[in-house]
């Protein structure tokens, strides 16, 4: 499968991270497997006790380092083939902080260098070992902004991986749930995102009944029941971009007897009206903190300010918890291109809970939510 990510945009991509190293005084980035190694290179590195590291300097040529066995993988990555940067292989009896220290500009070891946030302990000792003189810092100093905000090409592949997810979603509630353990239903969900085109399938939270109250509740051997709420949270990864949705259901088995109480419906009804105000409040210019206020006030307004109890979004992209985070205290400004969930939840521990989940991305005039299933209360009778 080509990559869906131009190759011109990972020359874009070094240029402008040499730039923001530059600007934050650091000599070089050195990337570890992982996604902003894929941001970078487009390389989905597959994590070894092996170093593999993209050496970039602040002035100066790229170069990949690989494990000699990781040449071929190494040498189809996107910006590899399109000629971005320069490949160096080490051997299994060879150091390759060495090589790292020959990529390196002259002087850059005495300087500060940004390593990748998840390149393993193992790799960073070895580093710091290697250049004792130099300063660390993470990555992310100089890549956080640049990945916040996505590009057409990103966005494209969010909106497909969101789509994905919707059809899997309506799927399942349209389907049978009553007297199906949660890890079934679980299960299938799985297996619909991967027919629906995912490469990963990472989590698909069921939670039924009083589970419905845990927001990351593990699918348990819980048969569901009729007469009771249901949460479900899916997501996975489609062409490297993640997906992530929430809908809540009550589960009638067909009896009216047994549809939602008053006091749920009041309490989905207050929900609604808090996640739909903080899809309203996204705008550039916004900060992250007034999203989350948007959806918080509301809720807490309805007397279940402290059943709410996390932030209501992170953002999404290669990763499906990065920045920005939209939780209060977090001042950054929204700026066109910021992807993110707005997913309140109000949980009454050991009754039930419920929480809408969408992904959006912040546009010039508002808010484009990449999932387009009802955001209603699904009463549904899973028979």
């Amino acid at each position: 499968m080509s990559d869906p990510i131009p190759a011109a945009r990972y020359g874009e991509r070094l240029s402008a991270a040499r730039t923001a190293l530059r600007g934050r005084g650091a000599g070089a980035l050195l990337v570890g497997v992982g996604p902003q190694l894929r941001w970078l290179t487009g390389y989905a590195a597959t994590p070894l006790e092996r170093l593999t590291v993209l050496i970039l300097p602040a002035d100066g040529a790229a170069t990949l380092l690989v494990p000699r066995l990781e040449r071929d993988p190494a040498g189809r990555a996107p910006a590899s083939a399109a000629g971005l940067l320069t490949i160096e292989t080490w051997g299994e009896t060879d150091d390759p902080t060495l090589a790292v220290a020959g990529a390196l500009p002259r002087g850059a070891d005495r300087g500060r260098l940004l390593l990748s946030d998840h390149l393993w302990a193992l790799h960073v000792l070895r580093l710091q070992a290697r250049f004792p003189s130099a300063t660390f810092g993470l990555a992310t100093e100089a890549l956080r902004e640049l990945r916040a905000v996505k590009d057409a090409e990103e966005i494209a592949l969010l909106r497909a991986a969101g789509a994905a997810a919707d059809r899997v979603m309506d799927a399942i509630t349209a389907g049978r749930l009553v007297g199906r353990p949660e890890a079934e239903v679980a299960h299938e969900i799985r297996e619909r995102l991967i027919d629906e085109g995912h490469d990963e399938a990472d989590f698909a939270i069921v939670g039924s009944g009083p589970n419905s109250s845990s927001p990351h509740h593990e699918a348990s051997d819980r048969v569901i029941g009729s007469g009771e709420a249901l949460v479900l949270d899916l997501g996975g990864v489609r062409a490297g971009y993640c997906s992530d949705t929430t809908r809540t259901a009550w589960v009638t088995g067909g009896d009216p007897a047994l549809a939602p109480t008053p006091e749920f419906r009041a309490l989905y009804e207050v929900l609604q009206r808090a996640q739909a105000a903080a899809i309203a409040a996204v705008r550039p210019g916004v900060p992250c903190e007034g999203i989350d206020a948007a959806a918080r006030t509301i809720i807490s307004d309805a007397g279940w300010g402290a059943q709410f109890i996390h932030r209501t979004g992170h953002g999404i992209g290669l990763e499906v918890h990065e920045e920005p985070y939209i939780v209060a205290g977090n001042a950054e400004p929204l700026r066109v291109g910021h992807a993110f969930s707005i997913e309140p939840g109000i949980y009454l521990e050991g009754r039930y809970g419920a929480r809408i989940e969408d992904i959006v991305v912040c546009a010039a005039d508002g808010a484009d939510a990449l999932n387009r299933t009802s955001r209603d209360l699904r009463v549904v009778r899973g028979t």
